[in-house]
């Protein structure tokens, strides 16, 4: 569909984003007036019949649910990054509806109405500048909290995607966020004791970064940089003469989802998931700056050339070099076998803290004394196997049900535990087999020492065991 046809209809899937921060605001302010509302005179209704309500049942109500999350859903930004957060980070504890309602905000982004998108980008580019264009297609190839991306095919054979931001999101952040705020403790959902207000900050942090194109746009250059003489990734090019504050022009790169992958030879799945946990391994230990956002979507492959294409940068993050050295440490310990020290690294990431009860803070240990003795059962590890997963699901709903709640984590390691986990099931999806202590020991070589410790980290291959030497 070419943007010239200017009497199409908006696709039914399409729906308009409030761009005006009053307009935001007071979506958001009578969402919240209207909830609560329903949740007071159901309330009322309840005690009327003799019955006790709870905070819990008056929001959970179908008509409050469906208002909540379409509401939400159309709000894009703020909502659908808290969400994000969130879900990604204390989906074990919250209340099962919650974490549904999260996870469709997290997933699901309508994209803007052709009109609305014609709007942006004429208050963006020069007049007539659909002139410049062959073909310009108004239904975008990707939609997700910030922005949409559309394929243009310019007159003088470049062929772009352009990543166009949302109107009004930048401007609204803040008092979206609070306002997503007031509606969560509204719900009565989050657990005694849930420290929301650190997830809206950093929801608020991570917000302004990433509708920051121009932050974007170095970011896309220096993984460019970066990755430039390793074959097996390739980044798209930037094109700043069609880019604005508003706008990312990038060569459009074509390959096929990285999830669609399943059917290819094992040797091909296995050498996808090597490559993309080596990258991540480079991205922390060597590069000290990761793409912190594994949405598949982000992902493509080309069969013909053997190689991963990266598509978003916007959730780029510098992680700082203590972050780096408690996760060398973190390493070290995890396969040397070193429990005290590895309960000691685990609280200075901020995985436990002073809160955290004895019994809680054991189960934790075990967790991820668990993961690296998994890691070192065999040469390959096997992600096809549930083995892991369904243990550590297991202990973690049972953490849930001691009333564990996860301490607030700096911002570096929430976005690298988020990366961490969506290669896990990538490579899970893939049934991948990965050899990933020796892709971690390869990078330790590189990488700084620990400040706590002047251990070396040596793989025998023969034996399939991590040495300490001191």
């Amino acid at each position: 569909m070419l943007m010239k046809n200017r009497h199409s209809k908006d696709d039914a899937s399409s729906i308009s984003v409030p761009a005006r921060r009053i307009e935001r605001l007071g979506k958001l302010g009578s969402l919240t007036a209207g909830v609560a509302s329903s949740m007071a005179l159901n309330g009322v209704k309840q005690l009327g019949q003799g019955k006790r309500p709870s905070l819990r049942n008056l929001f959970l109500t179908p008509s409050n649910v469906k208002r909540v999350s379409d509401q939400l859903a159309q709000m894009r930004g703020a909502a659908m990054k808290i969400g994000q957060l969130m879900s990604m980070d204390a989906g074990d504890v919250l209340p099962p509806e919650l974490s549904q309602i999260l996870v469709r905000l997290r997933d699901n982004a309508h994209p803007m109405p052709p009109a609305q998108l014609k709007r942006v980008l004429d208050a963006e580019w020069p007049d007539q500048w659909l002139r410049s264009f062959d073909k310009f297609n108004v239904r975008p190839i990707a939609a997700a909290s910030i922005g949409q991306v559309h394929r243009g095919q310019l007159k003088d054979g470049r062929d772009l995607a352009i990543k166009v931001q949302y109107p009004g999101v930048a401007k609204s952040i803040d008092s979206d966020v609070a306002n997503v705020g007031v509606l969560m403790r509204v719900s009565g959902l989050l657990p005694k004791g849930f420290k929301l207000a650190p997830y809206l900050e950093e929801g608020r942090k991570q917000l302004h970064e990433e509708t920051n194109y121009k932050r974007e746009a170095t970011q896309l250059m220096r993984f460019g940089d970066l990755l430039a003489d390793k074959g097996r990734f390739v980044v798209p090019e930037l094109h700043s003469d069609w880019s604005t504050p508003n706008i990312l022009a990038m060569t459009y790169v074509k390959g096929i989802p990285i999830e669609s992958v399943t059917e290819e030879p094992q040797e091909i799945r296995d050498q996808i998931a090597k490559d993309l946990i080596d990258l991540t391994l480079h991205e922390l230990f060597s590069f000290g700056v990761m793409q912190t956002d594994p949405n598949f979507a982000n992902y493509l492959y080309q069969p013909d050339y053997q190689r991963i294409a990266l598509l978003d940068f916007g959730a780029t993050h510098k992680i700082s070099l203590p972050v780096v050295q408690f996760y060398h440490q973190l390493m070290l310990a995890g396969f040397a076998g070193d429990d005290a020290t590895l309960e000691e690294t685990m609280e200075g990431i901020g995985f436990i803290d002073e809160n955290t009860k004895d019994s809680q803070r054991k189960q934790l240990v075990h967790m991820v004394k668990f993961v690296f003795e998994t890691l070192q059962e065999d040469r390959y590890l096997d992600f096809a196997d549930t083995k892991l997963a369904t243990h550590l699901q297991d202990l973690a709903i049972s953490l849930a049900k001691d009333g564990f709640i996860p301490p607030p984590l700096p911002i570096d390691v929430l976005l690298l535990q988020r990366k961490i986990g969506g290669m896990f099931l990538l490579a899970a999806k893939l049934a991948a087999r990965v050899n990933v202590v020796s892709l971690v020991a390869d990078r330790l070589k590189d990488t700084v020492p620990s400040y706590k410790t002047n251990r070396s980290f040596q793989i025998n291959d023969n034996s399939r065991q991590i040495t300490d030497e001191a």
